[in-house]
């Protein structure tokens, strides 16, 4: 039987309650926040039920998130298990603030810059799977 391939992506922009160290720099765990609510999304789509994230194989942080800044949160699920759902998530920079030139000026980045990676589990319980 041939899987359908499921994705999921959300965009939003940081804010300045986002900003958690100096220069208005994002932390990194916020990538990894949002890898979680693209991972309940896919869970929800391939399984009807929000299910658990068990673990992450790997997260690569590769560049700075700024308040301001809009991130693209993209995953997808790359093997079903019997209950494991394997997912790869990626986070783009798709606008980036320019307080060289405002406090208000951005730039719409026509090539989004990768700001982090990763790789984790999740797994559907049985008795909460619906489709």
């Amino acid at each position: 039987m041939e899987e359908k391939k499921i994705t999921s992506t959300i965009r939003l922009r940081m804010s300045a309650k986002d900003a958690h160290y100096g220069g208005n720099l994002v932390d990194g765990a916020h990538m990894v926040h949002l890898f979680g609510d693209v991972a309940t999304e896919l869970l929800i789509k391939a399984d009807g039920d929000e299910g658990l994230f068990v673990a992450y194989d790997s997260v690569e942080l590769l560049a700075p998130v700024y308040a301001g800044d809009f991130i693209e949160a993209y995953g997808e699920i790359t093997k079903f298990g019997n209950s494991s759902r394997k997912m790869k998530f990626e986070a783009r920079k798709v606008v980036t603030t320019r307080p060289d030139i405002s406090e208000s000026a951005a730039d719409f980045l026509e090539e989004p810059v990768i700001v982090a990676k990763a790789t984790g589990t999740c797994v559907m319980p049985k008795a909460s799977k619906r489709i």
